[in-house]
C-alpha cells in the first residue's frame, strides 16, 4: 500500500494546501525538484519518477484513497497521462525563447544540429534558420521506438547535436550524440502556476459540496482533448489555419466552421478554445453536439435541459442541458445546418440574452457560453430555400473559417500518412519499417491521384487498414501495389485481392486493359515506371496488357 503524505496532522494547515504531483523519468525530474522547492509553502508536490503507463496506472491507484488536485508533466509522457487520466494535467511547454536558447547552445557544439518534437515540428523555425544561418533538420515523434528510430536517421544524416525535451536528450546520448535539454526553469514555473490555479480550481468545487475526484471525471470528460499542435501538415494552407485559429481564440465572438466531411472541423474547435489563455488555464469546460444526429424532440431538452414533470419519464429533480454544462466554456453545434427551425428560434434567443430556459420551465438562467458552429452544408444555399434563419446565420458566423479539404492539401499527404501509419502500427503493437518514409514517398503519384472524398478522416482510417495486413505481415514492403491491393478504392476500375497469407503475396493485382492504358499513358509510356508503379515487373505488365486483363 503505498504511504499517504495527506494523512498528515491537520493542525499544521497542510490539508488546505493544494495537493501536485509531477510526473517524469529523465533529466525533467531534476527540474522539477528545484522549482518544488520554490512552491512548498503553497502546495504539497509529490514527484512521481514513473512514465506512460506506469505512472499512469501508479496515478490511478492512489486516487482511490488520496487526494490529487493537478499532475505536472511534460512532452509524450504529459500528452499520455492528460488522455487516461480523471485528475487535471497540465502539460510543460517550452517557450519560443527557449527553443532559441537550446538551438544556440546546440550551435557551441556542432553547425549540424537537429530538433525533435512530440507529434508536430516547428514550421516557425524554418524562418529562424534561414534568419540566422542556422542548419536544423527537423523531425517528430509518437512514440518511444519511433525516437528512437528518428535520432538514429539524423546521426547517419550527420547530425551531431540533438535539441529536444527529456526522452529525446535520453536517447540522443544512449546514440552517443550531444544532447541539448530544451526546457527552461521559467517554463517549469509557469507549469507549476497553471496548476496551483487549476488546483485552487478543484479545491472550490470540493467546497461546494462536491468530491474532488466526481469534479476532475467531469473537468476531463467535458474538456478539449485537441490543441494546435493536431493541426498537422506544412502546406500553406495549413499554416494559415494555424495562424486563424490562434487569431480567433483571443476573441469571445461566434466562429463558423465550414467544410467538406472528414477535414477535421470539431478538431479545430478544440484548437480554438484550448488557444484561449482563459479558457486552457481555467480548464474550462468544451461540449459537443451534433445536431443532426439527436431527433428534434430530444435536442431541445439536450440543450436546454427540462424542470421536474416536464414530460412523461423526465429525471426528478430536472436536468441541466448543455448550455448550463458548457457554462464559462465553449459550446460546439456541429452540423447546425441540420438544426430544426423551431429550436433555430430558440438558439437565437440565447445569443441575445445569454439566458435560456429549461423545457417545462419558466426561470431564466443565465449561462456565458463561447458558441463555435460548423457545417459541411452552404447555409445560405439553406436561407434562400427557407430551412435556415438568415439572422441566426449571421450572429452565427461573426468569426468565418473555411477548411481546405485534403485534396487541396497535395504537399501534405505524405506527412499525414506516415503520422497515422506509425500511430496505427504502435497501437497494434507493431514497429514501423526503417525505411517507411521512403516507402511511403514511392506511393505519393497514387496518393495524389485520388479525390480523397472523406478527406483527412478517409485517409486515417485507410493507414489503419495498412496497419493491420502489415502487422500480420511484418516483412511485406509498402508498395504502391501492395497499398492497391489492401485499397483498390484508390484507383476506380481496380479489382484487387488483399493478400491474407504469406502465401499470397504473389499474387498481382488484376487490371483492366483501360486502367493499364491509363496508367502507362500517365507515365507517358515508360513501362519500368508503370510497372513500379502498379508493384509488379514489366514481363507481367507486358503479359497482362496482351492478354486484355
Amino acid at each position: 500500500m503505498h504511504p499517504n503524505p495527506n494523512a498528515r496532522d491537520q493542525h499544521d494547515g497542510s490539508k488546505e494546501k493544494p495537493v501536485i504531483w509531477t510526473v517524469s523519468v529523465s533529466r525533467l525530474s531534476d527540474l522539477f525538484r528545484d522549482i518544488t522547492l520554490e512552491y512548498d509553502d503553497r502546495a504539497t508536490i509529490e514527484p512521481i519518477d514513473l512514465g506512460f503507463e506506469d505512472a499512469a496506472r501508479h496515478i490511478r491507484e492512489r486516487m482511490a484513497t488520496e487526494r490529487c488536485d493537478a499532475v505536472i508533466a511534460a512532452g509524450s509522457n504529459g500528452a499520455y497521462l492528460k488522455s487516461r487520466l480523471s485528475v487535471p494535467v497540465v502539460i510543460a511547454k517550452a517557450s519560443g525563447f527557449d527553443v532559441m536558447q537550446a538551438l544556440s547552445r546546440a550551435r557551441n557544439i556542432s553547425p549540424d544540429i537537429g530538433i525533435v518534437t512530440y507529434q508536430s515540428t516547428m514550421p516557425a523555425l524554418k524562418e529562424f534558420q534561414h534568419a540566422f544561418g542556422f542548419r536544423i533538420a527537423q523531425r517528430h515523434y509518437a512514440t518511444e521506438e519511433d525516437a528512437r528510430a528518428q535520432i538514429n536517421e539524423l546521426k547517419t544524416a550527420g547530425i551531431k547535436a540533438i535539441v529536444g525535451a527529456g526522452l529525446i536528450t535520453d536517447l540522443a546520448e544512449e546514440a552517443g550524440l550531444a544532447a541539448v535539454f530544451v526546457y527552461s526553469a521559467a517554463s517549469i514555473r509557469q507549469a507549476f502556476d497553471d496548476a496551483l490555479e487549476i488546483a485552487k480550481l478543484t479545491q472550490l468545487e470540493s467546497q461546494r459540496g462536491r468530491s474532488t475526484r466526481v469534479a476532475a471525471s467531469m473537468t476531463d470528460a467535458l474538456r478539449a482533448k485537441h490543441s494546435i499542435t493536431d493541426l498537422r501538415g506544412e502546406s500553406s494552407a495549413m499554416e494559415a489555419l494555424r495562424q486563424t485559429v490562434v487569431l480567433y481564440a483571443r476573441s469571445p465572438a461566434t466562429v463558423l466552421i465550414q467544410g467538406e466531411t472528414g477535414t477535421g472541423k470539431e478538431l479545430v474547435a478544440q484548437a480554438i478554445h484550448r488557444e484561449n489563455p482563459r479558457m486552457a488555464a481555467g480548464n474550462r469546460p468544451f461540449v459537443a453536439v451534433n445536431c443532426g444526429a439527436i431527433a428534434e424532440s430530444l435536442l431541445e431538452s439536450e440543450l436546454f435541459g427540462y424542470e421536474e414533470g416536464a414530460f412523461t419519464g423526465s429525471r426528478r429533480g430536472g436536468h441541466a442541458g448543455l448550455f448550463e454544462a458548457a457554462h464559462r466554456g465553449t459550446l460546439f453545434l456541429d452540423e447546425i445546418g441540420e438544426m430544426p427551425l423551431t429550436l433555430q428560434t430558440r438558439l437565437l434567443r440565447v445569443l441575445e440574452e445569454r439566458e435560456i430556459v429549461r423545457v417545462g420551465g419558466t426561470r431564466p438562467i443565465p449561462v456565458d457560453v463561447r458558441i463555435i458552429s460548423a457545417t459541411h452544408c452552404d447555409l445560405e444555399e439553406r436561407i434562400r430555400s427557407g430551412r435556415f434563419r438568415a439572422d441566426l446565420f449571421y450572429r452565427l458566423a461573426v468569426l468565418r473559417l473555411t477548411l481546405p479539404p485534403l485534396r487541396e492539401r497535395g504537399e501534405d499527404l505524405v506527412e499525414l500518412a506516415v503520422w497515422w501509419l506509425k500511430n496505427a502500427l504502435a497501437a497494434l503493437g507493431a514497429r514501423p519499417h526503417p525505411n517507411l518514409q521512403a516507402e511511403i514517398n514511392a506511393c505519393t503519384p497514387l496518393l495524389q491521384a485520388y479525390d480523397w472524398p472523406g478527406n483527412v478522416r478517409e485517409l486515417r482510417n485507410l493507414m489503419e487498414r495498412l496497419a493491420l495486413f502489415l502487422a500480420a505481415e511484418p516483412l511485406q514492403a509498402i508498395s504502391p501495389g501492395f497499398v492497391l491491393k489492401a485499397a483498390p478504392e484508390l484507383m476506380p476500375g481496380l479489382t484487387a485481392e488483399v493478400p491474407h497469407s504469406p502465401a499470397a503475396e504473389n499474387n498481382t493485382t488484376r487490371t483492366p486493359a483501360e486502367s493499364i492504358g491509363q496508367i502507362l499513358a500517365r507515365f507517358g509510356g515508360n513501362r519500368a515506371a508503370a510497372a513500379k508503379h502498379l508493384g509488379i515487373s514489366r514481363t507481367t505488365l507486358w503479359r497482362k496488357s496482351r492478354q486484355g486483363q
